[in-house]
């Protein structure tokens, strides 16, 4: 769960930086929405994002939504078959006056894990499992095959 230095605090180094491109004083939410190399057919799928229940429309990259000032709940997660909620992740952040909230969500690399939400940089949830996984896989695929040529 990740929380934004409150305004009366602007020098600590937890509080964003001051978005100058924002003239409204308003202030915005930008989730950079990723997924691991090897798991390209994610691509297949958009990720659904919701910001206080309320869908935003999402892409893999980088998305904005202005908010109002105070406390958001955002949640992410990839709607995939056969499971229809996979990577699930949620946090709450506070949106202050002129300053963007960034935030970085990273797809599972296994799909019943959940997914990792939160300040940058995450890492990839599952990714020492998946290696070992596909490692052991290898291995068995070759000495498969060494045992195909030996016995013949």
């Amino acid at each position: 769960m990740a929380t934004i230095a409150p305004p009366y605090r602007p020098s600590s180094p937890g509080f964003p930086p001051v978005d100058s491109s924002r003239r409204d004083d308003g202030s915005a939410i930008a989730v950079t929405l990723r997924h691991a190399p090897p798991a390209f057919l994610l691509r297949l799928y958009a990720p659904v994002l919701e910001i206080d229940g309320q869908g935003v429309p999402a892409y893999w990259g980088r998305v904005v939504q202005s908010v109002a000032l105070g406390e958001h709940h955002v949640h992410v997660h990839v709607p995939c078959l056969p499971r229809s909620r996979m990577g699930a992740a949620d946090t709450t952040v506070l949106a202050v006056p002129g300053r963007t909230v960034e935030l970085e969500y990273r797809a599972p690399m296994l799909s019943f894990l959940r997914g990792a939400l939160g300040i940058p940089p995450q890492r990839y949830p599952g990714a020492v499992a998946a290696v070992t996984l596909l490692l052991l896989t290898a291995t068995l695929a070759i000495c498969g095959c060494i045992g195909l040529f030996v016995k013949g």
